[in-house]
C-alpha cells in the first residue's frame, strides 16, 4: 500500500465503516462500569479481553492484560518500528461512565442505536468510539505500518482512581515512544478538526459544617439557634461573585485563551442552557471555560424533601470541585478553597475540609514534527487546518506521561464532539467522525514517518 493514494486510504477507511459500526456494537453492549459495587468486575474483565483480541488481529505483538495498581487491567501491546521510523503510543480506555437514570435513555444505555444519524449508547463516543477508531485506521493501512507502535487502553479512567497513572513511573519502557495520540478527546464541532492543547486541573474537597450537638425542633429552637446547612449555604455561595463567576481568595480568576473561541449561543445549545437562564461569569465563554478556575458544588448531604422533620440541622456536608486552570496549582488552589470555605462560616460554626482527589493542569507544546504531520493529515482528511482548542475537564495521565517521558510530543485527539453528551444519558457518536478521524489516524502515522527521514 506504499504507493497507494490518499484517496485509495480514504476509500479503505469508508469500506471499514460497517465493520466499524459492528465493533462499537459489541463493545457498547458490554457494561463496563469499573465500579464493582455497581457492576460485576467480569464486564470490564470480558471488555479488555475482546479489546485485546482486536488490537492482535490488526497485528499488534504480544498483546496483553496487565493489572494496574487500583486493581482494574490495562491492555498492552506493541508492533516494532521499521529502521529509521519513529514510534507512536496509542492510548484509550474501555471502562465508561454507569448509565446514571436508565429513564431519561431514549433507547437502551447498553445497545448501540442509530438514530438521525447519529449512533447512541453509553460509550460510544467515550472512550470505545476512539478504540474503534484506532482499530480502523490501522485495518486501513495493514500490513503497510510505517511506524512502530505502543498500545495502552486502560480500564479504569472514569473512575479516577489512578490504575493507569500509578503504572507508568515503573514501567516506562513499555510505553516509551516519539509520539503520544491520547484519543480521549475530540473536535470542536462536528467536521471541525481539533487538537486540544490545554486541560484544566483539579482539586476536590468535601466540606463538612457543624453548629449544634444534634437537630433540634426548628419550632423549640428556630431563630436564634445556628442553622448549619444555612452556614453552609452561605459559605458556598460566597465561591461566587454576583455575575456567578467563580471567587476563590488568593485565586487568579483573570485568564485568558488565545484559541479557537467557543460562540455563545453554540456553548447554550451543546450545554443544554435553558431559554431565558443567563451563563455565569464575564469575559469569553472560552476565557470562563479554559483559562479561568471554576467551582462546582457536585453533592449535598442534608436532610431530603421528602420526609424531612421540622428541625435545625446540626450538620450539613458537600463535595466541591475545582477545576485549576494552566498556570495554577492544584495543592495550592486546594489550600486557597479550604482557607476561603473555613473563613466564610458564619456565627463561628465548625467546619472540617477534607481533600479528595487533585490533578494537575495540562499545557501541550504543538511546534514539533508529530503536530506537524497531525496538521497535514487533518487538511486532507477535512479540507481545513487543524484547531486548537481547551478542555475543561482532567485527564491526569498526560501530565504522569508527559514527566516519565519528556521528550515526546503529546496529542490529545478522538471522535468526540459537544453533542456526543458523554458522561450524560443518551451519549452518542457521529459515524462520520469515527470515519474522517480514523483516516486522519491513517494519514498521521504516514507522514509522521515520512518527517523522520
Amino acid at each position: 500500500m506504499t504507493d497507494s493514494t490518499e484517496d485509495d486510504l480514504a476509500a479503505r477507511v469508508t469500506a471499514l465503516m460497517p465493520r466499524a459500526k459492528a465493533d462499537l456494537a459489541e463493545l457498547v453492549s458490554m457494561p463496563s462500569v469499573a465500579d464493582a459495587r455497581q457492576y460485576p468486575p467480569e464486564h470490564c474483565r470480558r471488555t479488555a479481553e475482546w479489546v485485546a483480541a482486536a488490537f492482535t488481529e490488526v497485528g499488534l505483538e504480544g498483546v496483553h492484560l496487565a493489572e494496574t495498581p487500583d486493581g482494574s487491567h490495562a491492555v498492552l501491546g506493541h508492533r516494532p518500528a521499521p529502521p529509521g521510523a519513529p514510534t507512536v503510543l496509542l492510548y484509550s480506555h474501555y471502562d465508561v461512565q454507569p448509565p446514571l437514570d436508565d429513564a431519561a435513555w431514549h433507547s437502551p444505555p447498553f445497545e448501540l442505536t442509530e438514530r438521525d444519524g447519529r449512533w447512541y449508547g453509553r460509550g460510544a463516543a467515550d472512550c470505545k468510539g476512539n478504540i474503534v477508531m484506532h482499530l480502523t485506521a490501522l485495518r486501513a493501512l495493514g500490513a503497510d505500518l510505517p511506524v512502530g507502535l505502543k498500545l495502552v487502553v486502560e480500564g479504569s479512567e472514569e473512575q479516577g482512581t489512578g490504575g493507569l497513572e500509578a503504572y507508568v513511573p515503573d514501567h516506562v519502557d513499555e510505553l516509551r515512544a516519539d509520539a503520544l495520540l491520547v484519543c480521549d478527546t475530540g473536535n470542536a464541532a462536528v467536521g471541525v478538526p481539533t487538537a486540544t492543547t490545554v486541560l484544566r486541573g483539579l482539586a476536590n474537597v468535601v466540606v463538612t459544617v457543624s453548629t449544634l450537638a444534634g437537630d433540634v425542633h426548628s419550632g423549640m429552637f428556630g431563630g436564634p439557634a445556628p442553622d448549619a446547612l444555612a452556614a453552609l449555604i452561605r459559605m458556598l455561595d460566597s465561591l461566587r461573585d454576583a455575575d456567578g463567576a467563580t471567587r476563590v481568595n488568593g485565586l487568579d480568576a483573570t485568564g485568558t485563551w488565545s484559541g479557537v473561541g467557543y460562540d455563545e449561543q453554540q456553548f447554550r445549545a451543546d450545554a443544554g442552557v435553558l431559554d431565558g437562564v443567563g451563563l455565569m461569569g464575564a469575559d469569553t465563554v472560552a476565557d470562563r471555560l479554559w483559562a479561568r478556575p471554576a467551582v462546582t458544588v457536585l453533592g449535598i448531604d442534608c436532610p431530603p424533601v421528602v420526609g424531612s422533620a421540622a428541625a435545625v440541622p446540626a450538620k450539613a456536608r458537600a463535595r466541591v470541585s475545582l477545576r485549576v486552570p494552566p498556570g495554577a496549582d492544584p495543592d495550592s488552589a486546594a489550600a486557597a478553597l479550604t482557607a476561603h470555605l473555613e473563613a466564610a462560616a458564619p456565627w463561628g460554626a465548625r467546619v472540617e475540609v477534607e481533600r479528595e482527589s487533585s490533578g494537575s493542569p495540562f499545557l501541550a507544546a504543538t511546534d514539533g514534527p508529530a503536530y506537524a504531520a497531525l496538521d497535514r493529515a487533518m487538511r486532507e482528511a477535512y479540507g481545513r487546518p487543524i484547531s486548537f482548542l481547551g478542555q475543561g475537564g482532567s485527564i491526569p495521565l498526560c501530565n504522569v506521561l508527559a514527566e516519565a517521558i519528556p521528550a515526546a510530543e503529546l496529542i490529545l485527539m478522538g471522535v468526540e464532539e459537544p453533542r456526543c453528551m458523554i458522561h450524560a444519558p443518551n451519549e452518542s457518536v457521529d459515524p462520520t467522525e469515527i470515519e474522517r478521524m480514523a483516516l486522519v489516524e491513517a494519514l498521521f502515522l504516514r507522514h509522521y514517518a515520512a518527517s523522520a527521514h
